[in-house]
């Protein structure tokens, strides 16, 4: 019995000391895409049309947490201990809304609640959001797509895609998420900028409008 409990202890000894010489247990790092807030334009005078953003949908694999890269255009790797400390696709929704919002060609901004109550919904895609690690140098691309549709008819009044490449200069993951918030903020001011400067008020507002001179 004696030997039997003296083999246990050193069991126990030897376990500890692997312990301490791993190291301390290891904690993911969090990050968040930080845009720059937008700037409000002076008040448009003749302004009713009203949108709501629809939540943007995205490839499942950017939803996962981690950030991801490209080795080649086929393979997709994540880093262990970095990760978002957001859903990318709400964070390119809340950005979306605010630059809307900030650009005065809409009397009402919202979040899509389900609701219909609105002249316009904006819906779109996150395509990319990745570090590219081939073709030279290490890069990140974003894409991204959106469509705007009527309510009152169920078409689509305006689309569109864009992508954009950034290069990474300070090569570690902090600077990664840097190149990304940089190519995000050109990205989603592309997207936006053909967006009509004034959507048409409906008919019965403008007939109203009419009669009303």
């Amino acid at each position: 019995m004696k030997k039997y409990w003296t083999v246990v202890l050193i069991t126990l000894a030897a376990a500890m000391s692997l312990i301490g010489c791993t190291g301390k247990v290891r904690y993911p790092t969090y990050y968040t895409l930080q845009l720059a807030p937008p700037l409000d334009p002076p008040a448009q005078e003749g302004i009713r049309a009203s949108i709501a953003v629809r939540e943007f949908r995205s490839p499942a694999y950017l939803r996962q947490g981690p950030i991801a890269y490209k080795a080649s255009p086929e393979q997709i790797g994540f880093y262990d201990y970095h990760r978002w400390a957001e859903d990318p696709r709400e964070s390119v929704t809340n950005v979306v809304t605010d630059r809307l919002r900030a650009s005065g060609n809409f009397s009402q901004v919202k979040l899509y609640d389900g609701r219909l109550n609105v002249d316009y919904v904006l819906g779109g895609r996150l395509e990319d959001l990745e570090e590219i690690d081939y073709e030279g140098g290490v890069k990140v691309q974003v894409a991204i797509s959106a469509q705007m549709m009527s309510v009152a008819t169920g078409t689509t009044v305006w689309t569109n895609s864009v992508s954009e490449v950034g290069t990474v200069t300070q090569r570690d993951v902090p600077g990664v998420v840097s190149a990304m918030n940089a190519a995000m903020g050109r990205a989603i001011d592309k997207l936006l900028s053909p967006l009509p400067i004034r959507v048409p008020i409906k008919a019965n507002e403008a007939a109203a409008d009419a009669a009303g001179r």
